[in-house]
């Protein structure tokens, strides 16, 4: 089941950017639903990722990116007095959000250049998402802002009743996108989510049915 909320006064329509035949919303869509993540994946998208770290700051962090994250926080009712992973957390831009806003929060990246560029808000560990080296059950919420979605590791490290919020800040025109609809269904049992629009993009959060 999934809830759309009245999109934030904030929403607005993102310009044209990544289509549906993008190589990464491919990418994003073959690993949520089953392909073999293997190595050469990895490996092309830890290079990506620390040739842009430099100059991913400058552009990727500011307060309409941020929309969509500050909404679910007041929206979404998600675990603020929880513990927080999040995967993919490039640059910071979702831990400038959560900072003193969650009781915990950890950041996990592929890339080694986007932590190098991170701010010292919370423990960061450079990992595969794939395979996480947490315990399973290990947080409340698990934040995903543009991220490639490993479905079955995202469920091993969350909690029974535990949050996972996906966002999108550029919405469908996002390179590592999925619809809100699709990542319940990615998700391994029986998912409820709820979904809104803020900023340039939208959000969800999700919860085993």
């Amino acid at each position: 089941m999934l809830t759309e909320l009245a999109a934030h006064d904030n929403a607005s329509d993102p310009e044209p950017f990544a289509g549906p035949d993008h190589p990464i919303r491919q990418l994003t869509r073959a690993v949520a639903f089953g392909k073999e993540w293997k190595p050469e994946h990895a490996e092309r998208m830890s290079t990506l990722f620390n040739e842009l770290a430099p100059e991913w700051s400058n552009d990727h962090v500011d307060a309409t990116k941020a929309a969509p994250v500050r909404d679910a926080l007041q929206r979404g009712d998600v675990p603020m007095a929880g513990n927080w992973l999040e995967v993919g957390s490039g640059t910071g831009a979702g831990a400038r959000v959560l900072d003193a806003q969650v009781r915990s929060l950890v950041c996990t990246d592929l890339s080694a250049g986007m932590l190098s560029h991170a701010p010292d808000l919370a423990p960061r560990a450079q990992s595969d998402a794939s395979a996480l080296p947490f315990a399973g059950g290990a947080f409340d919420a698990v934040l995903l802002i543009n991220m490639l979605l490993f479905p079955h590791e995202i469920n091993r490290v969350l909690r029974p009743g535990g949050t996972v919020l996906w966002v999108n800040t550029l919405g469908d025109q996002t390179p590592i996108h999925l619809p809100p609809a699709d990542v319940l269904d990615a998700l391994p049992g029986k998912w409820a989510g709820t979904t809104a629009r803020a900023g340039t993009g939208f959000w969800l959060t999700a919860r085993r049915a």
